[in-house]
């Protein structure tokens, strides 16, 4: 064994001696070849720790070319899935990691080994460490980088912040890609990479398509929205997942999806958008293929007010089943918020058909308590959602907007106009009518 150990640094010592040669006439193929073959010699004999050395000490020899390096950093990364051991493996992604620090040209290899290293850390159940290795990385900025490795790249950075529940850095990281990117048509970017004249590398085997990626991008979103409840936001994402060709042209993945869009969509708080993305969901035909869910939203665009016991006895099931939908169940909120929708709707339908009403007509109305329903009125008139004063000591509720002096004396002016208009009009026929008697008269005399 002695022997073989002697025999490879003599072998390494010999290829050294052609490497400075070849370096210092500044040949760079004998170069790279001379420092690629003393990695060869190293892996062959199975000597890790020789191999880590060489790839520090020959990477830090003066004047080293960065071609010698790329080729150097790229031949052990083949030998990283092949280490004996996962500490070996550990070893050696520290090294040429240590070696491709602060070096352009081997970037898009230091971002593959950190994710790598990361990837073991999970493993290894160390979360903070892995997410805290990933952010060192800015992949945006990495031009040879392929568009489909950058976004897998970002979407596992945001991966590991949600993991470890930093939702703030999440955000940040997400904001990173744009929505619009997955709509790109792939045919024409490979076209445009052709012409022109900067070079981008192929995307690794195990690297998602673009339509993959999207989808993974927005179930990390409705991952980050879900923390905070955002249930217009999560209901988009599911309308983006929905709009996937491949989730479109299979039933046993759309009909999951659409169940989730109209939940979401019925938990929302009332607002423009989730009144626009309701009236588009409800045209959708496939929602016939789901008519129970038809029929949820068909309540919530009918100005009439929903008996909430009813609803929760027809949807209560389904409510349950979601559990062992994709996405998984709605959340322990979701119940007290749909009640809480209900009641929102019907207090919007009785403003629209009472100018006053009493506090306990409202409260019998809406099958609640009288303290009840002035609560959730005073929530809604808190958030704009509807204007009302409520007369406390008569116990009487008016949905009239107050007008001020402006408006009232704006109002006061038109009606005036409007009379004065009618009496001119007046005068006018009346004077028509005098002439048409007076000629008709001097004619008969």
């Amino acid at each position: 064994m002695g022997d073989a150990g002697d025999s490879l640094e003599a072998k390494i010592e010999s290829l050294l001696n052609v490497e400075k040669q070849m370096r210092q006439v500044g040949d760079v193929a004998g170069t790279r070849k001379a420092a690629t073959d003393i990695l060869q010699l190293c892996f062959e004999a199975g000597a890790w720790q020789t191999l880590n050395e060489q790839i520090l000490l020959i990477s830090k020899r003066r004047g080293q070319l960065k071609q010698a390096v790329q080729s150097m950093v790229q031949l052990a990364m083949q030998y990283i899935d092949q280490t004996p051991d996962i500490d070996t493996k550990i070893e050696l992604i520290k090294t040429l990691n240590s070696v491709s620090a602060g070096k352009i040209y081997v970037e898009i290899e230091r971002a593959r080994l950190i994710k790598k290293l990361a990837k073991i850390k999970e493993e290894q159940g160390l979360i903070a460490e892995a997410a805290d290795l990933m952010q060192e990385v800015a992949v945006e900025t990495f031009g040879a980088m392929a568009k489909t490795e950058k976004i897998a790249f970002i979407l596992e950075q945001v991966r590991l912040c949600l993991d470890r529940q930093d939702y703030v850095r999440a955000q940040i990281l997400s904001r990173k890609i744009s929505p619009r990117v997955f709509e790109a048509d792939p045919s024409k970017e490979k076209k445009k990479a052709k012409e022109s004249e900067s070079i981008v590398e192929e995307a690794p085997a195990d690297i998602p398509s673009l339509l993959e990626l999207k989808r993974i991008y927005y179930q990390l979103m409705i991952r980050y929205y879900s923390h905070n409840n955002d249930y217009l936001e999560i209901c988009r994402c599911y309308k983006s997942i929905y709009e996937i060709p491949s989730v479109k042209e299979d039933p046993a993945q759309w009909i999951p999806v659409l169940r989730k869009i109209c939940w979401y969509l019925v938990l929302s708080p009332h607002d423009p958008m989730q009144s626009s993305l309701l009236n588009s969901t409800l045209e959708d035909k496939n929602l016939s293929e789901i008519p129970h869910f038809r029929l949820l939203l068909k309540q919530l665009v009918t100005m009439e007010v929903i008996q909430w016991t009813v609803l929760w006895g027809t949807f209560e099931n389904e409510f349950e089943n979601e559990k062992d939908m994709l996405g998984g169940s709605l959340g322990e909120k979701a119940a007290e918020d749909l009640r809480l929708r209900v009641i929102e709707h019907n207090i919007l339908v009785i403003s629209k058909y009472y100018s006053r009403i009493t506090l306990k007509r409202l409260a019998d109305l809406l099958c609640l308590t009288v303290q009840e329903a002035e609560k959730h009125l005073s929530d809604m008139v808190v958030s704009k959602a509807l204007v009302a004063k409520i007369d406390r000591p008569v116990g009487v509720i008016c949905f009239q907007a107050a007008k001020d002096s402006n408006d009232i004396l704006n109002l006061w002016s038109s009606n005036l106009e409007k009379l004065l208009d009618l009496v001119e009009k007046s005068c006018h026929q009346i004077h028509k009518e005098t002439m048409v008697h007076k000629a008709a008269l001097s004619l008969k005399s």
